[in-house]
């Protein structure tokens, strides 16, 4: 009987062929024996995480396979970044991504402010700043990165990012999505809220030491991914499954603390290339001996992919592959889950609406005829095509957590 679960996500990873590589998908062409083994003693399918013809974003494709409906639970990408920063929300909280940018006499020149890589007094500058009966709460985030949350009575996330997403165009100010009041309250607060906040960073010492040693000032707050908080029910509510988190990336850390789970720490996790797989996998049979349920990410793919680089992220599953014997420590009552959160081809450089295969691997598991963890080979598989909301049901069906429909 399987009573323990280890999910690992590759981000990205499914592909379209590319003719340099053959005619095969970086995941085709690269040497993975450890993935093949798996795939030839468990179960395979193809997965589209949202939904046939919709093209997932990380933070949506993470929350449906976990069995939480976006239609329902997802409001924008801030509450959940703002989590992973270890932010505390509240109810009716508005949360925004934000980047420390820099603006001179109205032009957004730089988006990163030279990519800057400590913002930490910037934001203590910011902090608990407040407008009207409005509080901003503003804490940094990696390199040039902060997380906001706008908190008080009658706000509102129907509102337009501020950040133009392009550099030399002119700052702009919050518009709305729809004419309530709240959202009207939500858009003057903040504008007023981001004026202040260029006075008080152009005029901050840590600014003026940047413009006296030649680098850009990170002078103006862009925001953008604005969603109001809403409580959600914690993983181990929806399927009394104790769970954690181990990721590099601040997204599926925010991802796994919005839905309860702990968040565990890897030295050497980078999110990049030289991301430190080993010691996530090593990290992953450790912790099932403390959780049921163990939510492995594993990034570079899909920023390959994104960079257009087949040859680095065929190279980079070849990583991967070479780590896999480490998860054969798991105990014998686990249940490996592979699979990725949505396609990243090199060809479009962008995610796409493509399938992503998926694999179990487990005692309890009924083995089918693949012998080859792919794109092509996934096709063929016993566990046929699901949806992501699907996901979750197979696995509690393997856990023996689902209950008797009907007489």
């Amino acid at each position: 009987m399987l009573r323990k679960a280890v999910v690992v996500i590759c981000d990205g990873l499914a592909d379209r062929p590319v003719p340099e590589l053959g005619n095969l998908t970086p995941l085709e062409a690269a040497r993975t024996p450890n993935l093949d083994k798996l795939a030839f003693e468990g179960e395979c399918g193809m997965m589209h995480t949202l939904g046939r013809g919709k093209i997932p974003g990380s933070d949506t494709a993470h929350l449906m396979i976990f069995g939480y409906d976006i239609a329902t639970c997802y409001s924008g990408r801030g509450p959940i970044e703002v989590a992973g920063l270890g932010m505390e929300l509240r109810d009716g909280d508005v949360a925004l991504r934000g980047n420390m940018g820099t603006v001179v006499d109205g032009i957004i020149t730089d988006r990163r402010a030279g990519r800057i890589r400590v913002v930490t007094p910037l934001c203590e500058a910011l902090d608990g700043m407040k407008i009207g009966d409005v509080e901003f709460v503003v804490k940094p985030g990696t390199a040039h990165r902060a997380g906001v949350i706008i908190r008080g009575k009658g706000l509102s996330d129907a509102i337009i990012d501020a950040d133009p997403h392009i550099p030399d165009v002119p700052i702009r100010e919050v518009t709305l999505t729809d004419n309530s009041p709240e959202a009207k309250k939500t858009a003057d607060v903040l504008n007023k809220f981001l004026a202040k906040a260029h006075e008080v960073l152009s005029d901050h010492p840590f600014n003026k030491e940047r413009v006296a040693n030649g680098d850009l000032p990170a002078n103006y707050l862009l925001v953008r991914g604005s969603g109001q908080y809403k409580e959600v029910e914690s993983f181990k509510e929806k399927y009394d499954l104790t769970s954690c988190c181990i990721a590099g990336g601040g997204l599926y850390k925010g991802i796994g603390a919005f839905l309860g789970m702990d968040i565990l720490d890897v030295p050497g996790a980078t999110a990049l290339p030289d991301t430190d797989i080993e010691a996530k996998f090593k990290l992953a049979v450790e912790s099932v001996a403390r959780y049921d349920f163990v939510f492995v990410h594993v990034k570079a793919a899909d920023s390959l992919g994104e960079d257009g680089d087949f040859k680095g992220k065929k190279e980079f599953i070849e990583k991967i592959d070479l780590a896999v014997p480490i998860l054969s420590g798991l105990p014998k009552d686990t249940l490996m889950v592979w699979t990725a959160d949505h396609s990243t081809p090199c060809e479009m450089k962008a995610h796409s609406a493509d399938p992503v295969p998926v694999l179990f691997h487990g005692g309890a598991v009924r083995a089918d005829r693949i012998d080859a963890f792919n794109e092509r080979a996934c096709t063929c598989g016993g566990l046929g095509y699901m949806n992501g909301l699907d996901l979750m049901p197979e696995i509690q069906n393997l856990l023996g957590k689902l209950h008797l429909v009907g007489a």
